[in-house]
């Protein structure tokens, strides 16, 4: 079996794609809108990222900044938004909902997850903002399709989330605990070493592959540092 590390990097457009791919990332997390750090991309832009790389794609589902799904409105639209991401060829996904309490909003994850025909898909950062992180883990533990977390341990980042990465890691396989940890949010190269001896092997970089900010486009130099550093 490979012991090749996952690298995840977000991509907002075909350019961003094209680059990261050549940089040697693994996979794509799909989203547009970072200043209210990311939300769902268009079916047009999925098809144009589609036809551009051959390795896999996660898109966003999320309409608005935050963790909260909104109105009973709000939530129409987001299913209807991964409806027509289905009709288009997508096939894995990133979500999460939190309600006021911080409790995953089972009502509007079990939703999508219906629409999403066993599709992979990632709980995103809402963990981080959860009230109790091994209570989410155990409540969305039988849902189909939820693979992945993605996580920095802590809302402040890789920097103060660092020992529940590595606590979390060493639980791999406990009930609650059976999904890939990708880490992101705040992840910098020197973590990296850390993470792997602690057995994380997943990884997820957004301004990290934009040296130049997210005005402009992924560098694939970048992501080729990341993807040395993964492979060291």
């Amino acid at each position: 079996m490979s012991n090749r590390a996952v690298l995840e990097v977000i991509a907002l457009d075909a350019e961003d794609a094209v680059a990261a791919q050549s940089g040697g990332a693994d996979r794509l997390e799909l989203v547009t809108d970072m200043a209210a750090d990311g939300l769902t991309p268009s079916r047009k832009t999925f098809g144009r990222i589609r036809a551009a790389v051959d390795i896999p794609l996660r898109v966003m589902l999320r309409l608005a900044d935050g963790f909260e799904a909104g109105s009973p409105a709000d939530v129409d639209a987001l299913v209807r938004a991964a409806v027509d991401l289905r009709a288009e060829g997508a096939s894995e996904f990133v979500l999460g909902f939190l309600d006021e309490a911080g409790n995953p909003d089972l009502v509007t994850v079990e939703r999508l997850v219906a629409e999403l025909d066993d599709c992979r898909w990632t709980f995103h950062r809402a963990i981080d903002r959860a009230a109790d992180r091994d209570a989410l883990r155990k409540q969305l533990a039988d849902l189909p399709g939820l693979d992945t977390y993605l996580t920095a341990g802590s809302a402040d980042g890789v920097d103060d989330g660092l020992p529940t990465l590595l606590a979390e890691a060493a639980r791999r396989g406990e009930p609650g605990y059976e999904p890939q940890i990708l880490v992101g949010g705040g992840l910098r190269l020197e973590h990296v070493p850390v993470l792997r001896a602690g057995g994380v092997n997943a990884f997820h970089i957004g301004g990290a592959a934009r040296p130049e900010g997210w005005g402009a486009a992924v560098s694939p130099e970048a992501v080729r540092e990341w993807r040395a550093a993964l492979d060291g």
